[in-house]
């Protein structure tokens, strides 16, 4: 059982929002002991980085006044001093608990100290009260603080509030609430904890949202509620989960027939909403690969670089052995052919990345064998060739023809059939009895999100149903 008597309230200043990049510029500890304060100290730090003129304005903190400041580093033993035995509180904790965690690995220190969050507290404690800012809270309780944004005074207004809230109600309700979040400190302030006993672990997609309904993320797992508290379980080592974090308001969740239909919704929802923090999994208007023809009964081709999705699909199906890589833009598919020149000395005549005769510049520099000067023979380089494009080939369809992947979730009666063909996502049905009024001719297109998917989950053990006889059938 956690020990609430002793309370150590803290503040800090950053020179911004990303707890490993941005530094500590002010610290501030005030220690009480059932509800009395016995100590206060603070401190600025010099960050031994640039101070933005936004943050100077916000803190009044400049570069002069932390100049000759001790370092994080030196006051660190005077911060393990002052937290040890107490619990750690401060407002929107996640912040100021992730510098610290940040501080305090590279000391080779380890961060245990439980944690209660007063954004959390004046949730639970005033249910229908809007906002929980501190700036809000002070101007509720008509509370008074000189120098908003000094870590001091922002550290010293903390204790009121929780006194505040022993007022309005009692001692023993405060103490649960401060409990309560020992039991779910994984959970974001914004986020009211009972919506993780209503949240499935089965396989599905879940949305994060912002304050105003806005899609923040969107993410996949075969456990649904165990990777959405792992969300709010890091140590904020990666600046984006704890911006992430900070910002969601409200969870939603999708539950689906298994594991492949949880990667192909989460696929479609991130390219149709765009979502802030997905990187991965945009829409793409295009998509090029390197076409290459080789046959050393005939004069070597270039390769070129194609948009895969003007190629017809039966072109697709017959060419696939000739497509290397694939690239969401023309200029990425030219890089990857000149580093495969640079690698492996190819010729840049002969890749069609320089025009002339004769020896090309590659050659002249010593990084060509000289297929652009006979120097080396067409047999030598087409195999070469053949070699430096081999680990990026696309895999051919390894099928007759259509395919159907079958999950069934047991748990939520929840059935699919995924139809593919040729590495292209035709659609979905519920169930065998759905098949025959499929449309096996609906246009497609050549998706590089798709086309992964496939290739790490056809190595899986799925239920596969040969779709070439029904569609032949049509």
């Amino acid at each position: 059982m956690v020990d609430f008597s002793r309370l150590a309230y803290i503040d800090l200043e950053t020179t911004g929002t990303k707890p490993t990049r941005d530094q500590i510029t002010e610290i501030a500890i005030v220690q009480t002991l059932n509800g009395v304060i016995v100590s206060t100290w603070q401190s600025l730090i010099c960050p031994n980085t640039h101070i933005p003129l936004m943050i100077q304005k916000l803190t009044g903190i400049t570069p002069e006044m932390v100049a000759d400041a001790p370092t994080i580093d030196e006051v660190l033993p005077v911060i393990i001093e002052k937290l040890a035995g107490h619990v750690l509180v401060a407002h929107n904790a996640r912040f100021d608990v992730g510098f610290l965690r940040n501080a305090f690995k590279q000391n080779h220190r380890e961060f245990k100290y439980p944690v209660v969050c007063t954004v959390k507290l004046s949730r639970e404690m005033y249910p229908n009260v809007k906002r929980h800012n501190l700036d809000s809270i002070i101007k509720r309780l008509d509370l008074i603080c000189e120098s908003r944004h000094r870590a001091m005074d922002d550290a010293a207004i903390l204790p009121q509030i929780v006194a505040r809230m022993r007022s309005d109600f009692n001692e023993q309700a405060v103490l649960e609430a401060m409990q309560s979040q020992q039991r779910l400190s994984s959970v974001p302030p914004h986020i009211n904890p009972d919506i993780f006993s209503a949240m499935p672990n089965e396989p599905g997609v879940y949305l994060f949202y912002g304050e105003t309904g806005n899609l923040l993320y969107v993410g996949k797992s075969v456990q649904i509620r165990a990777r959405v508290i792992s969300h709010f379980s890091s140590d904020h080592s990666h600046d984006r989960e704890m911006r992430m974090a900070q910002q969601v308001y409200d969870i939603e969740w999708v539950t689906t027939a298994g594991e492949f239909s949880a990667l192909v919704l989460e696929s479609e929802l991130v390219k149709s909403r765009a979502p802030l923090f997905n990187r991965q999994l945009r829409k793409q208007k295009s998509l090029f690969t390197i076409y290459w023809e080789n046959n050393i009964d005939q004069e070597i081709s270039q390769p070129s670089v194609i948009d895969i999705n003007t190629l017809s699909t039966q072109s697709k199906k017959a060419s696939l052995n000739n497509t290397y890589g694939l690239f969401k833009s023309r200029r990425t598919a030219l890089e990857a052919l000149r580093k495969l020149k640079d690698e492996n000395k190819l010729c840049g005549i002969q890749l069609g990345l320089e025009k002339g005769k004769g020896p090309c510049f590659s050659y002249q520099l010593k990084k060509c064998k000289g297929i652009c000067c006979g120097q080396e023979s067409d047999i030598a380089y087409q195999i070469r060739m053949q070699q430096a494009l081999a680990p990026i080939n696309i895999k051919g369809w390894p099928y007759q023809g259509a395919i159907g992947i079958k999950e069934y979730n047991e748990k939520s009666d929840i059935s699919c059939i995924h139809i593919i063909s040729h590495w292209l996502y035709l659609g979905k049905v519920n169930d065998e009895s759905e098949l025959a009024d499929f449309d096996f001719d609906v246009t497609a297109k050549l998706d590089i999100d798709f086309y992964k998917i496939c290739i790490s989950q056809l190595q899986k053990s799925h239920a596969l149903i040969n779709l070439d006889n029904l569609n032949k059938l049509k």
